[in-house]
């Protein structure tokens, strides 16, 4: 009446059904598109970072100032640097002062300030700010002296750069 099954049908049967199924893993991620996304930052660091545009020859700790209030345009501002020289071998302790990357003296400020100017285009010549960079362990005498021949220059816009004080102390 019932069919014989083949035994060999039987095992198929029972192997099919409970058969596993295999895993494929993770789908790949698609980096077609990685170049395209490292040049765009690439570019975005490019565009957006300075470059240091003065080799410090001298040392500078900023004195510390309850009242801070940052400059508007970083661009107008010419820099003058006093404090000890890095190299106290070569230039001794004495506070020195540096234009641009080098070791100037009180007499070569007019010509640093003229050759500022001269960088400028002429309707920001007149908001050029000065700013003086100074260790705190130097002596006034020199600061005077800079600021002296910074009034004889007529660059009357003059900026003391600080850091500002710790809320704790």
């Amino acid at each position: 009446m019932f069919p014989k099954l083949n035994l060999k049908m039987l095992e198929e049967t029972k192997m099919a059904r409970f058969k596993t199924k295999k895993t494929k893993g993770e789908a790949s991620i698609n980096t077609s598109s990685l170049p395209d996304i490292i040049f765009m930052l690439l570019f975005f660091f490019m565009v957006t970072t300075t470059m240091r545009e003065n080799t410090m020859k001298v040392k500078i700790k900023l004195p510390e100032a309850s009242e801070v209030q940052k400059l508007e345009k970083k661009s107008l501002v010419s820099y003058i640097y006093i404090g000890t020289p890095v190299d106290k071998k070569m230039y001794g302790t004495n506070s020195r002062i540096q234009l641009d990357d080098a070791f100037a003296t009180v007499s070569n400020i007019p010509e640093f300030v003229a050759k500022e100017r001269q960088a400028r285009d002429e309707a920001d010549r007149k908001l050029i700010t000065t700013s003086l960079k100074v260790d705190s362990n130097t002596r006034m005498g020199i600061v005077t002296d800079v600021k002296q021949q910074l009034r004889k220059s007529n660059a009357l816009k003059i900026n003391y750069s600080t850091r500002k004080m710790l809320a704790g102390k």
